[in-house]
């Protein structure tokens, strides 16, 4: 039904962005980079994400939410794909597009169940819906650091996968009609 497969995207996006929220500098520093490299990486995911918020808020605002979230979420596999193909030299690429998916994705968290779904009963559902997302985010960061402890390249797997199966999951998903 919609509504798991929004619940299952919601989770699936959390729990990405939450197990490299608490593991990029370690990431990239098991794939070579320096602390210092690793650090000024990481500080392009905050201003990433208010990009892709700015994005959503101008150009993307036209959009059905359901486009948005399917933009949103091939960002961060985009990325990770990226830097695990090419390796250190796409760590910049893969912190903008990861960023800016993660600040698209928030917005769309609030917009697309309200237009696939309607208002009413919103709050409840939007509580029914962040409930897995919550459940898969406590377990992100000792997942990805079980995964990192074998490889990188461990953890940019998993990471795609994952991120990837969001994208097949909104793919999934069909736009209400207009009456």
């Amino acid at each position: 039904t919609p509504l798991l497969l929004l619940a299952f995207v919601f989770a699936t996006t959390r729990f990405v962005s939450t197990g490299i929220g608490a593991h990029l500098p370690g990431l990239l520093m098991a794939a070579g980079a320096t602390l210092a490299a690793a650090v000024a990486v990481g500080t392009l995911v905050g201003p990433a994400q208010v990009a892709g918020r700015v994005l959503e808020f101008g150009l993307l605002r036209r959009w059905h939410p359901l486009l948005s979230a399917r933009l949103a979420t091939l960002g961060p596999p985009l990325g990770m794909g990226a830097l695990l193909v090419f390796g250190l030299p796409a760590a910049v690429p893969f912190a903008l597009l990861h960023g800016a998916g993660n600040g698209i994705i928030t917005i769309a968290k609030g917009t697309l169940p309200l237009a696939m779904f309607g208002a009413q009963g919103y709050g409840k559902r939007q509580g029914w819906l962040s409930m897995p997302a919550q459940s898969v985010q406590a377990f992100a960061p000792w997942l990805f650091g079980l995964a990192l402890q074998s490889s990188p390249q461990a953890v940019m797997v998993m990471s795609c996968a994952v991120s990837l199966s969001a994208v097949v999951a909104l793919l999934l998903l069909r736009m209400p009609r207009q009456e």
